[in-house]
């Protein structure tokens, strides 16, 4: 006879695992301050890249074993302050701005407090929102763009012009965090559909050009992701210029759209 106690057990025992990936983002967004306290920049930013691998793992695994927690989703938020938030900008702030140091902590400290805010208002709207998109930019792929800026320039930066442009950049990266621009969230993305050949391809290419020149295609990726938002934000703007007003005076955009 089956032991009826041992469902029960082995849902138990998956319930932490979630729990441990995200605990494991945690202790790799503290050792890479570590690192930066240290002066080890090009040793930290890896770090933050792993702790974004660990952070989308423990989200899936939870909806996979069917352990997903409100307990969880927290306990991933304020792990996700610490690896994206508080890293990425201690990080930013002594890497790139020993020229320019008031005015970088504060940029680094608007960094901080946009991500949370973004994360804040994700737990607000998590039950309301469309799950095919993400309102601002995720702060894994702000920190990603900072850690890939390490990665392919790991000497600290000496000149005030590039300081300068590292430090619009962050603030940058900070405000789309609280915009209301929409990104990709790649969570309703269906490999049994009959494109999913393609996606496979698409993500064995990238896969492949990562091992070739990791630093270059990890920092072309993060680009492109965070650039996105703002690029079809325009597009969508001239999208609806051009469209010819209905006899209501509304454009074919501002139609109601099928589910």
């Amino acid at each position: 006879m089956s032991d009826p106690a041992r469902p029960r057990r082995f849902r138990r025992g998956a319930a932490i695992l979630p729990s441990l990936f995200t605990t494991g983002n945690l202790f790799l967004g503290f050792w890479a301050i570590v690192k930066t306290l240290h002066g080890e920049y090009d040793e930290a930013a890896p770090l933050i890249g792993w702790a974004i691998v660990l952070d989308m793992l423990d989200g899936r695994i939870a909806r996979m074993t069917g352990t997903a927690s409100e307990f969880g989703g927290e306990l991933d938020s304020l792990a996700d302050v610490i690896s994206f938030g508080v890293a990425p900008a201690l990080l930013a702030y002594a890497w790139a701005f020993g020229t320019i140091p008031r005015v970088g902590w504060l940029a680094a400290f608007l960094f901080v407090t946009c991500g949370a805010l973004r994360l804040a208002r994700f737990n607000v709207q998590r039950q309301v929102s469309d799950g095919r998109f993400f309102v601002g930019l995720p702060i894994p792929a702000a920190a990603a763009q900072i850690a890939a800026w390490v990665l392919v320039l790991p000497q600290p930066i000496a000149e005030k012009g590039q300081a300068l442009a590292a430090l619009a950049l962050l603030v940058t990266l900070a405000f789309l965090m609280v915009s209301t621009l929409r990104y990709r969230s790649f969570k309703k993305l269906d490999l049994r559909s009959r494109q999913s050949y393609i996606m496979v391809l698409g993500i064995a290419l990238a896969i492949v050009l990562v091992a070739l020149h990791p630093k270059s295609v990890l920092l072309a990726l993060a680009s492109l992701y965070w650039l996105s938002g703002p690029t079809t934000y325009v597009m969508g703007l001239g999208r609806r210029r051009t469209e010819p007003p209905l006899p209501g005076g509304e454009t074919t955009s501002e139609l109601p759209r099928s589910a």
